[in-house]
């Protein structure tokens, strides 16, 4: 192992390969390796590949914003899917009686999103625990279903129509959308890293390990809460969109009860607290509602009633096995893997730690400075 330890302090030990120190510079750096890495893998991947890549996309934003609100301040949400659906109608209604870019209608979607983010955030800052589960489950429940009430508006059962933007004539529709996706992704994550950083995410945390003291140190609880509530609600909101393009239509059947059961459990799955953990949720909850549980109800020959409801048992499934065996998550997991290893090869290694021990003085004889003055009071029965 010597012969590969020594390579890799050396490489450690270059300036170059080291991170810029300054969180929005390091975080601009991942984003950009991202980016690059993204880009060829969208040229070697096919359509369908690239379809359910800016899938994974969309779900990243929407799993952040439910991380900053559940892990890092400590608010348990099931409403994120309503709020995915308020930033969905928004952009078909948009697009319907306007004919703005797409960018601009992005930024009015957010801005929606984080109203009702907010709407819902002021008397959520009153509960705790499973009433604000409760109360954000009837967001979930309500907020969809209620576009059918209003057809003329929404479109009812058919919806409305959300073509996906048209990009340069050489690249591929699925491909351009899988773009846009991904870098609406990357520059999420880069705020929202670069928030936690800030006095903000501090605030985030102290409310999530102690609200009273958080309150002693100054910090606003309710506030906190209400502006996590909105960061969070404008992150559904954008990924709702995302959503809606790939789609095509937009209606309530897009965002069902099961989809905020699935952001949570991805949540969880890929690492509460962790934006890198995002990406490992967003890729089971693409999956594995989609492909796996089907392939797996296909192999079984499992009837109609378990082959839909297959994909929440595997949740939970899912969720009781890596809280025995990974409790922060495969990011934690993947976290705890790396700090061993980097344990193992790191070139400030201490050794020798031992400490001599002093001699007791004999009787008559000038005691040390300092520990043997000890001794010697001992021997002498003081």
């Amino acid at each position: 192992m010597s012969a590969i330890k020594r390579p890799v302090q050396a490489l450690a030990a270059t300036s170059w390969f080291r991170l810029p120190r300054q969180p929005m510079l390091r975080h601009l750096t991942f984003a950009v390796l991202a980016g690059v890495a993204f880009y060829f893998i969208t040229n070697w991947f096919s359509a369908f590949n690239d379809y359910e890549l800016g899938e994974i996309a969309f779900f990243a934003i929407a799993l952040a914003g439910l991380t900053l609100l559940t892990g890092i301040t400590g608010q348990i949400s099931l409403g994120n899917g309503g709020f995915m659906a308020v930033g969905a109608f928004t952009l078909a209604l948009l697009y319907t009686h306007t004919k703005w870019n797409l960018v601009p209608e992005l930024a009015v979607v957010v801005v929606v999103s984080v109203i009702a983010g907010a709407i819902i955030g002021f008397p959520a800052t009153r509960l705790r625990g499973p009433y604000l589960a409760g109360m954000t489950l009837t967001v979930a429940l309500g907020l969809p279903y209620l576009t059918n009430q209003y057809e003329s508006i929404f479109g009812g059962d058919q919806g409305l129509q959300t073509p996906p933007p048209t990009g340069p004539t050489d690249i591929n529709p699925e491909q351009w959308l899988a773009w846009i996706q991904i870098l609406s992704a990357l520059i999420v994550l880069v705020l929202l890293g670069n928030l936690l950083r800030s006095r903000f995410g501090r605030s985030f945390r102290a409310v999530r390990d102690d609200e009273i003291a958080a309150s002693l140190a100054g910090i606003n609880v309710s506030r906190t809460k209400v502006i996590a509530f909105m960061v969070s609600a404008g992150c559904a909101g954008l990924a709702g969109a995302l959503l809606a393009l790939s789609a095509g239509v937009t209606n309530s059947a897009e965002f069902p009860l099961a989809l905020s059961i699935y952001l949570l459990a991805g949540v969880v799955i890929g690492g509460t607290g962790s934006l890198m953990g995002v990406w490992w949720g967003a890729i089971i909850v693409v999956y594995l509602p989609n492909e796996w549980a089907m392939d797996l109800a296909s192999d079984f020959h499992a009837n109609s009633l378990v082959s839909a409801n297959l994909a929440i048992i595997i949740f939970g499934l899912v969720l009781v096995v890596m809280m025995l065996v990974a409790p922060s998550g495969i990011q934690g997991g993947i976290r705890w893997v790396v700090g061993k290893l980097a344990a193992y090869f790191s070139s400030d290694t201490i050794t020798n730690m031992t400490l001599p021990l002093q001699q007791p003085t004999e009787s008559g004889s000038n005691p040390p400075a300092n520990g043997g003055s000890v001794a010697a009071a001992e021997k002498q029965g003081v």
